[in-house]
């Protein structure tokens, strides 16, 4: 990884959509600062399409897609993208499974998440889950190398049940379906904006901090991680190309000005 700031000025001005994770990269621990917020705001006036994609639940992006300045949100991973009707609104709701198989996934998500929890002395269900739709969130407890210990095991089990999983900074993901952030970023993009993704790769900056967003990381060349993602770097295989001083919202904040002052 090398410094934000050596971002080359004339890879900033290629730069039209800015994709970012939600906890822990928009937020730090657990809230959302006025400067970050403010960011975003700018972001938006000055003409970027801005999209969270994140892990957190149907629910939550419900409101984010209301109330945000964003043009859409990804939640549960790729699982389903929101966005505001032009009204200010209806929320068109866009999901990767249709109703039915959706609903026999979650099922099935349930059935395989109920034995992982008897299992599993140190995990609990998600405060978040009953606002999901696509996936099921674990929360690994304890800390340090024994919450990443139960947090692998727990994705292990998940892996083992022919389910797919991933590990972010707050919970542990199981779904059923071939989606993941990359897969519901470049859909969104086709249907929302006409774009091409995998031939405009240079015109996205994705900034993540977690092992859940290394599909991105490898996929988009202008991939920033905030500081706080050296706590994954010795679990990943692709880590993200340039990293921000700051943690959390301070980092996303490094990259909007860099945007910001490259236009």
């Amino acid at each position: 990884m090398r410094p934000l700031e050596e971002l080359p000025p004339a890879a900033r001005r290629k730069i039209r959509f800015v994709l970012t994770d939600m906890d822990d990269t928009l937020t730090f621990r657990g809230r959302l600062s006025g400067a970050t917020y403010g960011a975003m705001e700018k972001l938006r006036e000055a003409g970027f399409v801005l999209v969270p994609v994140t892990a957190a639940p149907a629910g939550w992006c419900d409101l984010i897609a209301r109330m945000w300045p964003v043009d859409a949100v990804i939640g549960e991973n790729g699982g389903l993208y929101f966005r505001r009707e032009a009204d200010g609104q209806a929320i068109q709701r866009e999901f990767w499974l249709p109703a039915d198989e959706r609903a026999r996934a979650m099922a099935r998500l349930a059935e395989t998440a109920r034995g992982i929890l008897l299992a599993a002395a140190e995990a609990r269900p998600a405060s978040d889950q009953p606002f999901r739709e696509t996936t099921w969130a674990i929360e690994p407890l304890g800390r340090g190398d024994r919450r990443a210990a139960t947090a692998e095991e727990v994705a292990r089990v998940w892996r083992a049940a022919g389910m797919r999983s991933t590990i972010n900074s707050l919970w542990v993901l199981g779904w059923v379906g071939d989606f993941d952030k990359l897969a519901m970023s470049l859909r969104m993009a086709s249907e929302l904006y006409a774009a091409d993704l995998s031939s405009e790769r240079d015109a996205v900056i994705y900034v993540g901090d977690s092992l859940n967003d290394e599909p991105m990381f490898e996929y988009f060349p202008n991939s920033v991680g905030v500081s706080m993602v050296a706590q994954y770097l010795d679990r990943m295989r692709a880590p993200p190309r340039w990293t921000t001083r700051g943690p959390g919202g301070a980092g996303f904040v490094e990259v909007a000005d860099a945007l910001l002052a490259a236009r």
